[in-house]
């Protein structure tokens, strides 16, 4: 099976190790389906490397996968490796991902509770042998354990971005992104420690890779299916959500931002910005409750909800979505 179709870029085709990288938390159904797919897909692309391999996360301190892992590394057909990665958080598990890629040139992300199409991995490498890219970023599409109640599905809580293959982006999830670790390396990037349980760890990454002069692009045929259960399709759920978003990008806007003035530049981009998203979803929350529409209702509700996030995040409140209570 190729991985390319046409030249390979020569700075692409020096990258010559490739990792999958797939954290976990206590999903052992999740990460024992996970498995054997991404162990698929990293075959599939084992001609184009000399050494492919799967690195297995584990951010559970009583390192609840590892027999799991290592039982079916036994018989895999590529290396899979069992990293248990004890300190709390998002970002200290994916830090860890980074620190066990070392000896790769490419490392890919997918989360546990994800599927890949069958041709996902093949898919990102050719975009990124066709070009000089230090990333490349695949879309995600929502399955669902339970069917989202209309207001849920009015409000396109769970619709995601699409583009044309090779179009350029400016910021990234890690739950479907391939990355030249060694551009990663040269500039030093890490995903930063203050982002552990609010998220956006990833938004701060990758728009840091961008603004150092970082290159970005869509590959639309690399897609994974995220498998959402019951409990993420209730409201509550779903507009917590949003403002986390929001929160998120101010945050990582102020932290970006260069100097004094630029930060207070930022803050009131955010105030602004998130001001107008706030103000405009109430309108049409309020339009949707007088024309009984469950589209403008939900609509309203999650723009609402983005902005909030976003005005909350330019005064220094810090929405933490993955804080553990054990």
């Amino acid at each position: 099976m190729t991985t390319t179709s046409g030249a390979v870029h020569p700075r692409a085709a020096e990258a010559r190790a490739l990792a999958v990288a797939v954290l976990t938390y206590k999903r052992p159904a999740d990460i024992a389906e996970a498995l054997p797919q991404l162990a698929a897909q990293a075959v599939s692309v084992s001609s184009r490397f000399d050494r492919v391999e799967v690195i297995v996360v584990d951010n559970d301190p009583a390192e609840s996968a590892r027999e799991l892992v290592e039982s079916f590394a036994l018989t895999a057909e590529v290396p899979v490796r069992y990293c248990p990665e004890p300190v709390s958080g998002i970002t200290a598990a994916r830090n860890r991902a980074l620190a066990e890629g070392a000896g790769s040139d490419i490392l890919v992300f997918i989360d546990d509770d994800e599927r890949p199409s069958p041709e996902w991995l093949v898919d990102l490498v050719a975009t990124f042998d066709r070009g000089d890219a230090v990333a490349v970023v695949g879309p995600v599409i929502s399955r669902f354990d339970v069917q989202p109640d209309p207001w849920i599905e009015a409000g396109e809580f769970f619709r995601r971005r699409r583009m044309p293959t090779g179009t350029p982006v400016s910021v990234a999830a890690t739950n479907n992104l391939l990355l030249d670790l060694r551009t990663v390396r040269r500039i030093g990037l890490v995903f930063d420690p203050v982002f552990g349980h609010a998220g956006g760890e990833d938004t701060m990454f990758t728009r840091t890779l961008h603004e150092r002069g970082g290159r970005l692009v869509w590959c639309d045929e690399a897609i994974v299916w995220d498998v959402v259960p019951a409990e993420r399709t209730t409201r509550s759920w779903v507009v917590r959500r949003a403002f986390s978003s929001g929160n998120s990008w101010s945050l990582t806007s102020i932290a970006l931002a260069d100097g004094p003035l630029a930060r207070v530049r930022a803050r009131l981009t955010g105030i602004a910005k998130g001001g107008v998203r706030a103000a405009g979803g109430a309108l049409r929350l309020v339009g949707g409750v007088l024309t009984r529409s469950v589209r403008h209702r939900a609509k309203g509700t999650r723009t609402l909800a983005r902005g909030a996030g976003m005005v909350s995040g330019v005064f220094g409140y810090s929405y933490e979505e993955y804080r553990r209570s054990s």
